[in-house]
This record gives C-alpha cells, structure tokens and sequence, in this order.
C-alpha cells in the first residue's frame, strides 16, 4: 500500500457537488493498494500514518502526531498512485489491486486508523471526486507498507 500524506488546515472531497467528507487540521490521505497487498498491510500503514509526528510541539519542532494533536484524517482512494509512468506516454496500472481487493483494504486501512482513536472522513470509493485542502507547511510525505 501507498499513501501520500499531506498536512492540512483543512480539506473536503466531493462527488457531484455533494462534500461526503471534511475536516479541518489533520492529514489528508491518498490511499492507493497494490496487487499482493494484505489486511495486515493496511493495519500497519494506518498505525504508522497516525502516529508520525509531523505536527509542530509547544517550540514549532515537528514531533506530534495527529492522534497528539486531535486532528482528523480524509482519506481518499487513488488507484493511480500505482501507475507506472516508465515507458511511453500512458501510465501503466497493472500494479494496482483490482477494484474488490482494493475496496476491502481501502476499508480495512478506515478501520484501523478508526480503532486508533482517529476521527476519519472519506471519499467515496471508485467515484470521480474533487479534492481541496490547504496544505499545512506544505508537508506532505510518501508513506509504503513494505
């Protein structure tokens, strides 16, 4: 699993016009699953995105995390941060789980980061939406389960 993590004020993702999730500071999570990824996998990559310490403490250092903080996480699907963009001119997104492995982890990385303690916001699997946020920093990371 692939998550880009961003550091954010706030956020909100919508389909058709309609927000089905928003939050004020917290991180934005775009979530992608590869083939061969596991339930085990998306409790690991939910932990480590909860707790990385990324928020500022009382001197500014970043060393809070957003269960510290009491932020929240919007965490959106995005099967194309498995694409392959190598060869030629059209990605390639064979690395991607297909869309019924991809949901049950999409959900399973929602419960974990739930069962932490984190208030969760989502996206809406498979569907075309439009994210907005304002980037806190910025600080946005690349997090891998393996």
């Amino acid at each position: 699993m692939r998550a880009v993590v961003q550091r954010v004020a706030s956020a909100s993702v919508s389909v058709d016009g309609t927000i089905t999730g928003e939050i004020g500071a917290g991180l934005l999570v775009l979530l992608g699953v590869a083939k061969g990824d596991s339930p085990a996998a998306a409790a690991f990559l939910a932990e480590k995105v909860a707790h990385l310490r990324i928020f500022g403490d009382e001197t500014g250092k970043m060393n809070r995390s957003v269960l510290d903080t009491g932020g929240a996480m919007l965490i959106v699907s995005q099967f194309t941060l498995y694409g392959d963009c190598r060869k030629g001119r059209r990605p390639s997104f064979d690395a991607a789980a297909p869309p019924e492995l991809a949901r049950s982890l999409y959900e399973h990385f929602i419960a974990a980061a739930r069962s932490l303690g984190v208030p969760v916001r989502t996206g809406i699997f498979q569907a075309s939406m439009r994210v907005a946020l304002v980037n806190d920093g910025p600080v946005t990371l690349i997090v891998e389960s393996s």
